[in-house]
């Protein structure tokens, strides 16, 4: 595959006005009534999730098991573009691409502070299960909730979206579109006409609604940096100054294409990740952070079919739906726009290959990295050597990483790091993403063609703006509420489609005779030819 070309190719109108009317409309709203917006979104956000939380749940574990047998199985030796395509992009590319641009600034805003949430008991989260807070259980239960939250069932999200996607695509020969993922459900007329208008306009706005949400996160998380580090007052000032530096950063890392900006920026991002993690491993308390790893992941286990189909009526709202369903409400926002990015990377390889580097790997460096920067955390607050659980309260659920921060060796070096890292891993994926949603509004789009600059712009502005606004007036009890109120609208927007498009997996890896044809041993057949 060549250099991505420039694509000159005609809007798709129908997607663009109506996603750029609701982006554009609702960050003007935010500037002239914040309060209303708030609102609005804080009402779906409540209803989408108490109401719809059993069936959040339900395609959660069901994701999770497709996944599982589409990795495993013989559908895994299918190759994307025929059992002769070549990949373009190196193992090693390819996952920095996918890791970074998938879990934005998730890892490192709640690494720690998730963890020490559950364990102070901070919003109520173990009053549901009688959980005494601070205890030995109330570690092993937040080590585990985070597993659960942060590892295979999310991943299995993104990697199913994708792997449709793409094989529909690659193999099928349908267009590179959300749409397109449901031809095994409804047949080519899906892609005709008003619903392939709705639905891929659906899945822009999910996406743009999410990114948004994950930008304020990350610009609430450098804020109170900013501030418990350099005593720089947080305020619509620094917020807007950050949104700038932020959105300037993808924006110019899209524009430049996938082959130069955003694989540079994956690859950065994904380095500063990898030290980050060895650093604190080996200087923090190691046998405890193996020895939590352990009965974390046990404790989840031993739990695994209550949690996985528990819509709050267990666990309470203040666990259940304001972290678990909220994280599920963001990822399934992210899936079907992700899903098309990573498919577009993914020729030449592997069902199996692809659910690997998409799905387990993942779900590993996040297993890895919550037990490390958890753990640490954990054994911190119970030794008195920081209080983590206090400046959480303080400051709002993303403040405690910061207090955390001073403490480690050489924290004064890591900080400034860790805000660098903010910034890369927010860009990545807001790049992709605002690339791919220009992709999305570019009739007869390609996988080794780039949509329109000024396309870019206005997609990384728009969502951009969203942000600061939600971060500035929505903070709430935990600081980040507006934006959470705000993934959660997105989630349920396009959560009809996602449920399709699990279905359509269903069906075309399983259930269609058509597909068997694809099911060879690809990889014996290339590695003869090469021979």
């Amino acid at each position: 595959m060549s250099e991505k070309k420039s694509n000159p190719k005609p809007i798709r109108w129908s997607v663009f006005i109506p996603c750029f009317i609701v982006i554009g409309g609702a960050a003007l709203l935010g500037i002239i009534n914040n309060e209303w917006l708030t609102a609005v979104t804080s009402g779906i956000f409540g209803w989408s999730l108490s109401n719809f939380g059993w069936l959040y749940q339900i395609v959660a574990m069901v994701t999770l098991i497709v996944a599982f047998l589409l990795t495993f199985s013989k559908v895994g030796k299918i190759r994307f573009g025929g059992p002769d395509a070549k990949s373009k992009y190196s193992f090693g590319s390819w996952f920095a691409m996918t890791l970074t641009g998938g879990i934005a600034t998730g890892l490192i805003t709640y690494g720690v502070n998730e963890v020490l949430i559950y364990f102070g008991n901070i919003y109520g989260e173990l009053d549901g299960y009688g959980i005494q807070p601070l205890s030995d259980e109330a570690g092993y239960f937040a080590m585990g909730r985070c597993f659960y939250n942060w590892t295979f069932i999310p991943y299995a999200m993104y990697a199913l979206s994708g792997v449709i996607i793409a094989y529909m695509y690659f193999n099928r020969k349908k267009e590179l579109s959300v749409a397109a993922s449901l031809t095994p459900l409804f047949g080519d007329k899906i892609t005709t006409g008003v619903w392939k208008a709705i639905i891929d306009t659906l899945s822009v706005l999910a996406i743009a609604l999410g990114l948004a949400a994950s930008l304020g996160a990350g610009l609430a998380l450098i804020g109170t940096g900013l501030s418990a580090a350099y005593g720089v007052a947080q305020g619509p000032v620094v917020w807007f100054t950050l949104t700038a530096i932020i959105t300037a950063t993808f924006t110019i890392a899209s524009v430049t294409g996938i082959d130069k900006g955003i694989k540079w920026l994956a690859g950065l991002t994904s380095k500063i990740f990898y030290v980050l993690l060895i650093l604190l491993f080996i200087i923090g308390p190691t046998v405890y952070i193996l020895n939590m790893a352990n009965v974390g992941l046990g404790y989840w286990l031993d739990r695994f079919w209550m949690w996985g189909f528990d819509p709050y009526l267990v666990g309470g709202e203040a666990l259940v739906t304001w972290w678990t369903m909220y994280d599920w409400a963001i990822w399934i926002a992210y899936a079907p726009l992700m899903g098309i990015f990573f498919a577009i990377i993914a020729h030449g390889r592997t069902v199996r290959q692809f659910m690997i580097i998409n799905w387990l790997l993942p779900s590993v460096f996040g297993y890895v990295w919550f037990s490390v920067w958890g753990s640490t955390a954990l054994k911190w607050q119970t030794d008195g050597k920081a209080d983590i659980i206090s400046a959480i309260q303080e400051g709002g659920a993303v403040a405690g990483i910061w207090e955390f921060l001073k403490h480690v060796p050489l924290g004064s070096i890591l900080i400034p790091v860790i805000i660098v890292a903010l910034i890369a891993a927010f860009s990545t994926t807001a790049d992709t993403m605002s690339t791919t949603i220009a992709t999305l509004c570019t009739k007869d789009s390609r996988h080794d063609e780039e949509p329109a600059i000024w396309q870019k712009i206005v997609w990384g502005v728009s969502i951009g703006l969203i942000a600061c606004i939600m971060v500035a007036f929505g903070g709430g009890a935990q600081g980040v509420d507006g934006v959470k109120y705000l993934a959660a609208c997105g989630g349920f927007v396009v959560l009809a489609i996602f449920v399709l498009q699990v279905a359509a997996a269903i069906k075309v890896f399983f259930l269609d005779p058509e597909t068997k044809k694809d099911i060879v041993d690809s990889v014996d057949q290339v590695e003869k030819a090469e021979k």
